[in-house]
This record gives C-alpha cells, sequence and structure tokens, in this order.
C-alpha cells in the first residue's frame, strides 16, 4: 500500500498493491499495522457501512460531532464515485478547504477521512457500491452535515445540480456560516 498526503491536513489517498494473475486481482484493503507504519496514525475501526446509490445521488455532507465524531475509510466497491471531504476543524491550518478525488472500482483507491472533516459523495456510474470503515460507532444525536451546494465552501461537483438526487434530510442541511459562523 502506499499512502500519499491530500492538500488537506491529515487526509491521505490510499492507494493498495494490486496483485493480477489470469484468474482476477487481489488487493489488501487494509491492514493496521502496515497503515500505523505508512501513516503514523494507529486507529482502532469498530463500525464498518455500505451503501448502494444509483447514478446521479449525492449523499453529503456528513459528519459527526463532539464525542462521537468519527475518523473513515472511504472506499468503492462497485462504480464511480466523486468523494469530497472538507477540513471543518477551526483550529487546522486547511480550516474551510475542501479536495475531492475520484473512487472507482478500477482504481481502487480509498480516502482516509479525519475526525473533523465533513465528507459527501457523487455517484457517476450506473450504480455504487460505497464502503466505509468508522473509529466510531453511529451516534444519532451527534450526525451533522452542511449543505452541498454551499456557496462558501463552493464545491465543484462537475455535474448539473437539477440532475442530483438528494435525500430530503440532505436538502435541508444548514450553510457553512449558519454552523460555524
Amino acid at each position: 500500500m502506499q499512502i500519499e498526503e491530500t492538500p488537506l491536513k491529515d487526509c491521505f489517498l490510499i492507494k493498495p498493491r494490486i496483485f493480477e494473475d489470469h484468474r482476477g486481482i487481489f488487493l489488501e484493503t487494509y491492514q493496521r499495522r502496515r497503515f500505523a507504519e505508512l501513516s503514523g496514525i494507529d486507529e482502532d475501526f469498530v463500525q464498518d457501512n455500505q451503501s448502494v446509490s444509483r447514478y446521479g445521488v449525492l449523499r453529503g455532507m456528513h459528519y459527526q460531532k463532539g464525542e462521537f465524531a468519527q475518523t473513515k475509510i472511504v472506499r468503492v466497491l462497485y462504480g464511480k464515485v466523486l468523494d469530497v471531504v472538507v477540513d471543518l476543524r477551526p483550529d487546522s491550518p486547511t480550516f474551510k478547504q475542501v479536495h475531492s478525488v475520484i473512487l472507482d472500482d478500477e482504481n481502487l483507491n480509498q480516502l482516509y477521512v479525519p475526525k473533523g472533516f465533513g465528507h459527501g459523495f457523487l455517484t457517476l456510474s450506473e450504480k455504487s457500491v460505497f464502503a466505509y470503515k468508522c473509529d466510531q460507532y453511529y451516534t444519532p444525536g451527534s450526525e451533522a452535515g452542511i449543505i452541498f451546494n454551499d456557496p462558501d465552501l463552493n464545491i465543484d461537483w462537475n455535474f448539473p445540480e437539477r440532475e442530483m438526487i438528494l435525500s430530503e434530510k440532505d436538502r435541508k442541511l444548514p450553510t457553512f456560516k449558519e454552523t460555524f459562523e
């Protein structure tokens, strides 16, 4: 596995080593000791989640707050998504900065999303199967988010907004200013 820094502090792109032969491919998606050696971060992941979405579905921008804030490693098992993170840690040098990356079932890359980051993704294929590991259990009372089209964050989804499919809950998320100012 290779770990590359992103422009956002403490957020990493994880590139697995893929072994391919006449039968197909094999890869190690996570190995705690190796990840700790390469990143300097030793996480204890306690929950794995998975979602299935169709073309144009946008899920985000979500995060857990307070003592239940979650670190995640996200990846795509099937399909293709635009994965977007925003640093929401007021004391961070990259506070309020956004980073996006394509995750798909061809590159098999993963993204390490630290506590204090907002996260969302947009399905760019007919269907996507999205999986993520979390270091905290999901706690409904600490769930939070910021609207996907927030003018201060200015996220470039590179996709027509009128074609996006969002939950009613995601359409009603507050703006960055309503949350942080």
